[in-house]
């Protein structure tokens, strides 16, 4: 479990293919990281991933063949930046929303700009019932509040005070991009609860 609050940005070292799936080395830089062991899990641009290899500055993990297709570690290159998560512990406070890792599919950033105090993404998306205007969303990771949605659109937006565009990718993404999406799931348990089509 993770909180979208994003603790460093990592690059791509290395992307291998494997007989099921890629190897996905990461550089870290250390810091919080120091303490990684094989086994653990960390949170690679929202996807919940498990460290196969550990180094002093960097981790591997292996990425399966669904996952790959179904996120954007798929489009994973050298150089490529990835925001970087460690899973949420038992005394840590709740900053962000709960976040399990696990995407429900990825979005397509539509515009991406603004002034200082009003920088905004709008993002395509393919699931409306789950965003709702001040709700959570986590879009690479970020947990983000919602704000503006109108219900059944398949379109959403959020704004990004400096410090998140500074301190994750998000500050980089221009139209066009695709990000990874994981709606709240809370709002996915309720919708499951009530019967909403296509929850659980």
């Amino acid at each position: 479990m993770f909180t979208g609050l994003v603790i460093a940005v990592g690059d791509v070292q290395a992307v291998r293919d494997l007989a099921a799936g890629r190897l996905l080395s990461v550089g870290h830089g250390g810091g919080e990281f120091s303490g990684l062991s094989v086994g653990d899990s960390v949170a690679v641009s929202g996807v919940c991933l498990t460290a196969v290899s550990v180094q002093p500055a960097s981790a591997s993990f292996e990425v399966a063949a669904e996952t790959l297709s179904l996120t954007t570690l798929g489009d994973l290159r050298p150089g490529n930046r990835v925001n970087l998560e460690l899973p949420l512990r038992a005394s840590d406070r709740l900053g962000g929303h709960f976040v399990q890792g696990h995407v429900d599919g990825c979005g397509e950033v539509l515009e991406a700009g603004g002034a200082d105090d009003d920088y905004r993404l709008s993002v395509r998306h393919r699931e409306p019932r789950w965003i709702v205007r001040k709700g959570s969303v986590a879009i690479d990771g970020v947990s983000l509040t919602v704000a503006a949605a109108s219900p059944g659109e398949a379109c959403f937006e959020v704004m990004l005070i400096p410090h998140t565009r500074t301190a994750t990718t998000l500050g980089a993404l221009r139209k066009g991009d695709r990000v990874n999406l994981e709606y709240d799931i809370l709002a996915k348990y309720v919708g499951a609860l009530v019967g909403t089509p296509g929850a659980g």
